[in-house]
């Protein structure tokens, strides 16, 4: 089953809803998906619950909260709604977006929207008092859920970004970083399963996953571009849909540096998300056609007569020297094919980090006030286990 450029995955995707949780009306029509949530600092595991929802129906609508709702339940987010709101109409396999949507799902909600069901993660989102936001729909049998993506979270992004060392473009060795993981965030009675810090493994299937596979057609405008795409953000997707603008039928190829390469040029402990990661959340975009993993740094001949380029754009920002000194888009230059665009928007990957750097406390508050809540259902569904077992051998004896 293919939809929207994604493959669905038997043991990722939970197929579609059962008849018996879909009123009769609701049976032969269009399947459509709810999901909500925050979405601030968007990285490849909400995109990979997008698609996961895509695969479940035909029609996803996705709710995005406000930032006042995000602060009254968790803390301050970091991205504004708006910019939220771009982020999620930005990705390739969301249909219909709804701003404002409220932070608990309601039936309501859900029959407002037409959604036959929700889809969530397999971890839990809870109220500022502590409740199952999902807990009516879960109750009523219009809920589903799919796998949280394993290597990701916002906790661990922002804890990269604070530690200024260059581990995560790597194997996870490093003491420091391996401090950061035992640590961050962490809440008085330990760690939650939800918030923690796992290793991000690629695989060939997660690629093909979030691929689209579609070649240039006769007629297309092939455009190129190259960065480091770090932290994919609103800067980024503005760019790329001002790119997107540049034909009538384009076909944009993203070339994404290595993470060493980024860090030559870049400095600090550039990139925040290694190459694997970041080739992930370009693909998600719905204005990328096609990514090159490692791509040189200077746009060479042999780049741009091997994938048959037409234009190679480039944003305002600085454009740093290749290692011998040259400019790296000299060949397209002298080509004639080369062009500088403005997005209107300004916004980098520098621009995040000082945002999360002068907020620091207010992000690691945030964070322990989510895992004391998580670790609080735990001992409480834990309680429930125990209470339920010793009932049951009661009954025995």
């Amino acid at each position: 089953m293919i939809r929207n450029g994604s493959h669905a995955v038997e043991d990722e995707d939970q197929g579609e809803p059962s008849s018996s949780s879909l009123s009769p009306g609701k049976r032969k029509r269009v399947i459509r998906v709810w999901c909500d949530g925050c979405y601030d600092m968007v990285h490849y595991g909400h995109s990979n619950q997008l698609r996961q929802a895509k695969a479940m129906g035909d029609y996803l609508v996705v709710g995005v909260h406000t930032d006042e709702e995000i602060a009254k339940h968790k803390g301050p987010p970091v991205f504004t709604q708006a910019e939220r709101y771009k982020m999620i109409r930005a990705t390739k396999w969301v249909d219909e977006i709804v701003e404002g949507a409220p932070y608990v799902t309601t039936l309501e909600t859900l029959d407002k929207y037409n959604c036959d069901f929700c889809m969530h993660g397999d971890d839990i989102t809870l109220t500022v008092d502590g409740k199952d936001t999902y807990d009516e729909v879960k109750r009523m049998g219009r809920y589903r859920e799919c796998k949280r993506t394993q290597g990701v979270s916002t906790t661990d992004l922002v804890g990269r970004m604070l530690l200024l060392t260059k581990s995560h473009h790597s194997n996870v060795d490093d003491t420091a970083y391996q401090l950061h993981t035992d640590n961050f965030g962490k809440g008085p009675k330990g760690h939650s399963p939800w918030t923690g810090v796992s290793q991000f493994l690629q695989t060939s299937q997660k690629i093909i996953q979030f691929a689209s596979g579609k070649e240039p057609q006769p007629g297309d405008t092939i455009i190129y571009v190259a960065g480091a795409f770090d932290l994919f953000h609103i800067g980024h997707v503005d760019f790329l849909e001002t790119v997107h603008k540049q034909a009538e039928k384009p076909y944009v190829i993203v070339g994404l540096h290595f993470d060493q390469e980024v860090n030559r040029y870049k400095g600090k402990n550039y990139p925040i998300m290694n190459i694997h990661e970041r080739t992930l959340s370009v693909l998600a975009c719905r204005y990328v056609s096609e990514v090159v993993i490692g791509a040189p740094y200077a746009v060479g001949k042999d780049l741009l007569d091997h994938f048959k380029v037409d234009l190679v754009c480039h944003g305002k920002t600085e454009v740093f020297p290749d290692t011998d000194g040259t400019d790296p888009y000299a060949e397209p230059k002298k080509r004639g094919i080369f062009r500088i665009l403005d997005s209107s928007n300004n916004l980098t990957t520098d621009h995040i980090m000082q945002r999360i750097i002068e907020n620091r406390l207010q992000f690691e508050a945030r964070n322990q006030k989510k895992e004391a809540k998580e670790m609080a259902v735990i001992e409480a569904l834990k309680h429930k286990e125990d209470s339920l077992k010793k009932l049951t051998g009661n009954r025995r004896i």
